[in-house]
This record gives structure tokens, sequence and C-alpha cells, in this order.
């Protein structure tokens, strides 16, 4: 499925591939496209190998297969600083697997050292998630395609403790702010996920609709045509409207002259009279 989903990105974009083994060929089905492929030797390491592609204008970054605990390292690198968005193929089971798992493998490779700070940017690069699943019967097919959703950390704590007139209800407002504190601390919710797309009885439903943040991130590295069909696509499954352009040029209808009143105001000193 990731070779065939180089079909859809557009030609301009240049791709930055990182393998531990040569697997996907994109060189030799996709000829026309400006696509660099490196693997790591006895003498180059893939972070050499990453630490190079940074340098080589590359917008898509693609990891072959995130198997091993330095690779998972490179995918998170990739997708926050060196490339417009990453691919990358796991074999996680859920969508909290594959967080776990991430996490997992940069707490081992020993890029973080705290857990919650771990997952934070694992969840950070995650947008979407296309499961496939293979059945007993041989087939393969799209499970579900999973978004994942960062939780923004609010600031709930108040000041009412202020406008207290006795100790017990400082006490009390305290105990309050007391109880948002470790519950921020010890059992804050990172991320949401929901289902966009699943697969029932041999056909593909829609149960969710796309966030509004990512809706505009992929109106933004969209072309005109794309854009126009992917807002038919969000009208029609949804009921979300596209955004209204606001024309902020403001022109006056005229007969080719400007009417009394409208004159422009001259800056600057008033010329000075010459006497004949």
């Amino acid at each position: 499925m990731l070779m065939a989903m180089i079909e859809n990105i557009y030609e301009t974009m240049n791709l930055r591939i990182t393998e531990t083994a040569f697997e996907l060929h994109l060189r030799k089905i996709y000829p026309t496209r400006n696509i660099l492929s490196m693997r790591e030797t006895e003498t180059v390491s893939g972070q050499d190998c990453l630490d190079v592609q940074k340098k080589t204008d590359g917008s898509v970054n693609i990891i072959g297969e995130v198997a091993t605990d330095p690779v998972a390292s490179w995918m998170i690198q990739s997708a926050q600083v060196a490339s417009k968005f990453t691919l990358f193929t796991h074999h996680a089971k859920t969508f909290p697997d594959l967080v776990t798992a991430l996490r997992n493998s940069m707490l081992r490779a020993g890029v973080f050292k705290d857990e919650r700070t771990a997952e934070e940017q694992v969840v950070s690069v995650l947008n979407f998630d296309i499961h496939l699943v293979k059945d007993f019967r041989g087939r393969r097919y799209i499970e579900r395609v999973t978004e994942c959703i960062p939780v923004e950390d609010k600031n709930e704590y108040t000041f009412d403790h202020r406008k207290e007139k006795t100790l017990e209800g400082k006490l009390d407002k305290f105990i309050d702010n007391a109880t948002v504190f470790f519950t921020k601390t010890t059992n804050r919710e990172l991320y949401k996920y929901r289902n966009i797309l699943e697969y029932h009885d041999g056909t593909y439903v829609l149960t969710n609709p796309i966030s509004d943040h990512n809706i505009k991130e992929m109106r933004n590295n969209m072309d005109d045509s794309d854009i126009d069909g992917f807002n038919n696509f969000l009208e029609r499954n949804w009921g979300i409207k596209p955004p209204k352009e606001i024309d902020d040029i403001q022109e006056v209808a005229t007969s080719g002259k400007l009417q009394e009143g409208n004159e422009p105001k001259k800056r600057g000193r008033k010329p000075k009279k010459i006497q004949a």
C-alpha cells in the first residue's frame, strides 16, 4: 500500500527514503520522480543518512518499516523537522498499541527519560493511521482509518481564593486547584483517537468527521482542483462547508474620475508660490 500511495503525492514533492533493507524499490516503480533512497551500512549509520537527507531539499520522508527502536527515533525526527510529512509502516494491532510501542521505543533508545514526554512527542507527529488487515481467507483490506487528536493542556487554575473572606473558604479553593494539578500530573489525557472510516460487511462507512485542524492543514497542501473536490466531499458526507473567502480589496465604481469629496489628501509641505 505504501508503494501505491506514492502515486497520489504531487510530483513536485521530493521523496527521501530511509530503509534498513531495500524493499520498496520506488526508483524503479516511479522513475520520473525525484527520489533518494538510503540504508545504513557497517560504516554509515541510519542517523547519518537522515542528517544527509535533511540537506537535500526533501518534501516527504518515508521510513520503510519502524521495526527497531533506533528507526522509531528516526521517524520522530523526520516528522518534526526534516520534511513536510512522513510516511512509515508499523505492525501495531490497535492505535493505542501504536502509540505505546513508539513511546517505549523512544525510551529504550535513550531519546527521552520520561514516559509522558515521550508520549507527547509521539502523539504530536501522528495524524492518521491506516490499518490493514489480512483475514484467514487471504484477503487484504483497509479495516479502518483513525485520526489522532492531541489534547491541549488548558490552564484551569483559578484565583477565587482571593475573594473568600474566611480561612475555610480559602482552603477549599486551594484544594480545588491542588486537585486540578494532581489530575494533570498523574492522569492527564494526552490524546484522543477516532475512526474516520471503517469497513463493515463489505462496504466502507464514514463514521466521524475529520478535525478542523487537519482539514485546514490538508487544504493548505492541495492545489485548487483538489481543494474543490475535497470541499465537495466534506459537504456531501459531513455537511462541512468551505470557509468563506473575504475579499479585502474594496474598489470604488466611478466613471473614470474620483468623485467629489474622495480626492486623496496630499501630505508634506505646500509648494512655495513664485512671484513673477
